[in-house]
Order: C-alpha cells, then sequence, then structure tokens
C-alpha cells in the first residue's frame, strides 16, 4: 500500500471519527455543569426565575446548573457574552423582553439577536397591571381615558427608565387610547412608585407582585392587567383589551436561549426539562408567588414569539419616537 492510499485511509477515519463525535456529544449531553449567564442584577425577579427553574432542571437532569450574573450595558454584556461562546449546550443565556427593547434603545447591537441566538424555551411572563393613586378619582380604564381626553397634554404617566417595562406598557397603552400625555422616567420602580402614591404620577404600569399589597391596602387602584387574560392573582381585575384597548397588551417575559448552532438534540431535551420544571406544582406556586405566569412552551412557538414581540418593539419605537441612548 503506498502513501498516497494510507493518507485517504487515514482522512477517512478522521472524517469518520469526527462525524461519530457529534452525535455522541449531543446525547451525552451534559457530562458537566452547565453555565446559564443572567444579563441582569442578582435578585432581579428575571434572575430569582431561573435560580428556581434551574435547580429544579438540574435534580431532573442530574446535573448542575449554574447562574451566574453578567450585568452591564443594560443586558448587551451577558447576552454578547453568550453570542459568542461555543454552542455545545453548556452556555446558555437567561433572556428576556428586555433584548427586544434594546434594539430601540441602541443605534447598533454587537450582534444580530435573531440570527446568534437559538430560542430554547419560554419560562414565563410578568403580567403588569395599570393603577392610579386613589386621589385621581379613577375607577376604570374608561374614566382614565375621558380624564386625559378632556385635558391633553396634561396627564402624565410614570416609568422605571426608557426602555423599562413600565416605559413600553404605558406607551402601548398611550397609543392604542390614541391619548396625549406625559411620559415621566424615574432612575427607578421605587421613585416612580413613591410619586405615585402622593398624586405626582396620574398612571403606572406596575409588576403585579410589588403592587398586590399596595392595591389591597388601597394604596393604588387597579384599573386593568396588561396581559392577553386575567391574572392569576387579580382575577377580579379586568384585561387591558376587556376594557377596550387589545393593542395594549404587553408581557415581560423571561426565557432561554443558546449560541446559534447548538444541536437540536440538546434543545430538544433542554425544552423538554425546562417545561417539566414549570409544570412541577412547588415551582409553579413560587413562580405565581412572585408575579410570574409560567409558559411552558416548544422551543418553535418561543422562537416565533421572541421574533414577533422583535418586530413590535422596533415598530413601537418608530410610532412612539423613542430615540436611541447611545
Amino acid at each position: 500500500m503506498n502513501s498516497r492510499m494510507i493518507g485517504r485511509f487515514v482522512l477517512i477515519a478522521v472524517l469518520a471519527a469526527i462525524g461519530l463525535a457529534r452525535p455522541a456529544a449531543a446525547q451525552d449531553w451534559p457530562s458537566r455543569p452547565v453555565l446559564v449567564v443572567s444579563p441582569f442584577t442578582a435578585g432581579s425577579a428575571n434572575d430569582i426565575v431561573a435560580r428556581l427553574v434551574f435547580d429544579q432542571v438540574g435534580q431532573q437532569i442530574g446535573q448542575a446548573f449554574v447562574v451566574e450574573n453578567r450585568s452591564g450595558g443594560g443586558g448587551i454584556v451577558g447576552v454578547a457574552s453568550v453570542v459568542h461562546a461555543e454552542p455545545d449546550g453548556y452556555t446558555l443565556l437567561l433572556s428576556s423582553a428586555a433584548m427586544s427593547s434594546a434594539l430601540i434603545l441602541h443605534r447598533s447591537l454587537p450582534y444580530d439577536e435573531l440570527r446568534d441566538l437559538e430560542p430554547i424555551a419560554m419560562l414565563g411572563a410578568q403580567p403588569s397591571v395599570l393603577v392610579a393613586a386613589p386621589g385621581k378619582g379613577f375607577k376604570t380604564v374608561a374614566e382614565l381615558v375621558a380624564a386625559a381626553k378632556a385635558r391633553p397634554g396634561e396627564l402624565n404617566f410614570a416609568s422605571a427608565g426608557i426602555g423599562s417595562a413600565s416605559h413600553i406598557a404605558g406607551e402601548r397603552f398611550r397609543l392604542a387610547a390614541g391619548l396625549q400625555v406625559q411620559h415621566i422616567p424615574y432612575r427607578g420602580p421605587v421613585e416612580a412608585l413613591a410619586d405615585l402614591v402622593t398624586g405626582r404620577i396620574d398612571f403606572y404600569f406596575l409588576p403585579i407582585a410589588p403592587a398586590l399589597p399596595l392595591i389591597k391596602q388601597g394604596e393604588v387602584i387597579a384599573l386593568a392587567v396588561s396581559t392577553p387574560k386575567r391574572a392569576q392573582l387579580l382575577p377580579d381585575i379586568p384585561t387591558i383589551a376587556e376594557a377596550g384597548y387589545p393593542n395594549a397588551e404587553y408581557l415581560f417575559w423571561g426565557g432561554v436561549s443558546a449560541p446559534a448552532g447548538i444541536s437540536p438534540t440538546i434543545v430538544a431535551t433542554l425544552n423538554r426539562e425546562i417545561n417539566t420544571a414549570l409544570s412541577t406544582p412547588a415551582i409553579r406556586d413560587k413562580l405565581l408567588q412572585l408575579g410570574v405566569e409560567p409558559t411552558p412552551i416548544t422551543s418553535e412557538q418561543f422562537a416565533k414569539f421572541f421574533a414577533e414581540d422583535v418586530a413590535a418593539m422596533i415598530q413601537l419605537g418608530k410610532d412612539a419616537n423613542i430615540a436611541p441612548t447611545d
């Protein structure tokens, strides 16, 4: 056998080994701890949700899932680190609605969210509730809208900052109802809520969990929830669609993604195990207490939802004239 033939046999053997290694790697996954990058600060709602869910997933699979916070740049730092990681299933991203809104806050991003990431599973949605101070006299959305239209430009709404969930929800409602109201951005939800309670602010979209005790104590009046269906923690409060404004619906969602190119086998396994965790009674109850409604769907459904959310945010940025911050 001459050297040329030997070379060919070696090449064929190497290619065969590579071909066999790929499915084996996917089948053996995970053989070591999996990193889940959270582009948020520790203790945020999405961060808590990820730790609860992945602790359960780890117990189901028999391997540790380590949640690591890499905040900065409004989430860009954490997302970029995952985009450039190996698509081997050992680096995951805690994705969220903040990724969609980033497209209207920044002129450019160091990645393409739809091209560079593979949606795996949706964890849940955090409904917001439209609230007003008791002194304003608004008992329904119709009364708030009537007051705003009677005094164009005089009413205002608060947000926890430009591009925040409260800002996006407020803009969607303003546009859907055709209102001329002023947006007042605050440095955070605490300051915004304080001015709402004292009457300096007319209305505010607040996550349900922190709003619930204030509603029960009568410090704020709940007018509607931002979800397509009524929230389990506020079953007596109508949806914004029931109030007549279906285009004002908004969900701040959380999910899991991976670098593009990840094995479909690993995606299917992760989606199945995450959905199993979300359906576990103990996990489901804890998430509901946090104001998060578990949303077990397929990876294909999540990919479609994400693409539609990105398109909706880009359109909202144009309609609401939201200027990039950089």
